[in-house]
């Protein structure tokens, strides 16, 4: 197994001003060279997918902002129009649809480096709301210049498509699961899920701030609360994993991993 003894931790986050959501200064691709590095839109940057020379110079015509949001602030509401997808440069966000009995229930997480939005693209409608777990900032790409610049760069396109295939398949791969899981195989599910997606934008696989309380945990993963806190506790005791109030470190992952695969086998 790679150590994480060279992995990046979680990068300081910038005291936040007064008022949620402020746009910053416009900038161009071109102008994000470094601190786009860690942002999984880097795969739609020209200076990381490997464009040509004249692809470059068309790709820097891609206006956006950054904009910052404080914890517990809402990026996007439930039936807002879309217009943006969002890179999410620092910080945490849930995703929660209103079910019909008027309860909400969470249905995803977005962490540093990856992608928030794309479920407006089919209806041009937000079916969710989307709210900052912690301080963010997020990069906020206009999708009507994006499309634009792809028609452009075909290479792009690609790249825009293989990012969302992947979103898509991660997903209802965890829903299928879901279905036929156990509440610890759930949990050991979230865990590993988490880490393997905190690793690839090159974070620690072992340890992370799980910023969701117990009670979103719950309802992401369809368990009361009890359950949830229950379940940690046991792998806390079993040694599976160390609990210090929101710190999350992977003592075992090959036995973490086992209790998911009691569902797989």
């Amino acid at each position: 197994m790679k150590s994480d003894t060279t992995v990046r931790t979680m990068p300081a986050r910038p005291r936040m001003r007064a008022g949620a959501g402020i746009a910053l200064e416009p900038v161009t691709l071109g102008q994000c060279k470094t601190t786009c590095l860690t942002c999984k839109l880097r795969e739609l940057c020209a200076p990381c997918c490997g464009l040509s020379g004249a692809e470059k110079d068309a790709a820097q015509r891609l206006m956006f902002s950054r904009s910052r949001v404080r914890r517990g602030e809402c990026l996007y509401r439930s039936g807002d129009p879309f217009t943006s997808l969002y890179g999410v440069r620092y910080g945490f966000f849930k995703s929660v649809s209103q079910l019909d009995d008027s309860r909400d229930q969470v249905t995803g997480y977005t962490i540093a480096g990856e992608v928030i939005g794309v479920d407006g693209i089919g209806p041009e409608r937000h079916g969710c709301t989307t709210v900052a777990l912690e301080d963010s900032e997020v990069c906020v790409i206009p999708f009507a210049g994006l499309l634009a610049l792809a028609q452009e760069i075909p290479s792009l396109q690609r790249q825009f498509y293989k990012m969302m295939s992947r979103e898509i398949v991660r997903e209802q791969g965890l829903m299928l699961q879901l279905g036929t899981m156990n509440a610890e195989e759930r949990l050991a599910m979230l865990l590993l899920d988490l880490s393997q997606r905190f690793a690839a934008h090159g974070y620690s696989s072992s340890e992370f701030n799980l910023r969701m309380t117990r009670e979103e945990i719950g309802s992401y993963l369809g368990l009361k609360l009890a359950t949830v806190s229950r379940t940690f506790s046991r792998f806390q005791d079993e040694g599976l994993i160390a609990v210090q109030q929101k710190i999350i470190r992977i003592r075992d992952r090959a036995r973490l991993e086992l209790v998911m695969g009691r569902n797989l086998d």
